[in-house]
């Protein structure tokens, strides 16, 4: 386990990288189209996380309805 938290480490970019990776997307999209962009990725997040809220709000529900058909039961 330690082993691969150090190999993550050292896969993880430096600062170096950081600038050249930020001057790769200004290049390939430009200054205006950044803010689109963030806000893309901004709301597939979002999307993703109600999604994922949503699915654990279902599971939640079928387990509570299950104890109580359980307690019914008994």
């Amino acid at each position: 386990m330690l082993s691969n938290y150090n190999s993550l480490l050292i896969s993880m970019p430096g600062g170096t990288e950081w600038v050249l990776i930020i001057l790769a997307v200004l290049i390939l999209f430009g200054g205006r189209k950044i803010p689109e962009f963030m806000r893309g990725i901004g709301k597939g997040i979002r999307e993703f996380n109600d999604a994922k809220s949503n699915v654990k709000k279902e599971i939640e529900e079928g387990m509570n309805e299950k104890e109580t058909k359980q307690q019914q039961q008994a």
